[in-house]
């Protein structure tokens, strides 16, 4: 098992996300994009080629639908989802110096950036 970790974390293949790995607090890193829309905003973070990203609702109270996905370039999107009062995030996805779609979404409104942070 310790094998395989290893090799998935070396490939880039591991994400590290836990339950309110970046919903308690803003993701490691510093914020380079806010991308924003009519019920939230979604900000990008990058450190040392790990990109993380955090949709945040405008209004808070009653839990809503929310999600936020990144994927890089040549990857599979990690998307994140659910019911939740204020934000969800993706924890840290592995870029390196890849391109990076990011997506989000509070109930019904949304945005997506295409291809950024090339």
């Amino acid at each position: 098992m310790a094998l395989v970790l290893a090799l998935l974390t070396a490939s880039g293949l591991l994400v590290v996300a836990g339950p309110g790995s970046a919903e308690a607090a803003s993701c490691a890193g510093r914020k380079v994009r806010t991308l924003p829309f009519s019920t939230g905003r979604v900000d990008v973070y990058k450190r040392s080629g790990y990109v993380c990203a955090v949709t945040v609702a405008k209004k808070r109270g009653a839990r809503k639908w929310m999600s936020v996905s990144v994927q890089a370039r040549g990857s599979r999107p990690v998307l994140r989802e659910g019911k939740r009062k204020e934000r969800i995030g993706t924890g840290a996805v592995h870029a390196g110096r890849r391109c990076v779609w990011v997506k989000g979404a509070v109930s019904n409104g949304s945005t997506s950036s295409g291809w950024i942070l090339c």
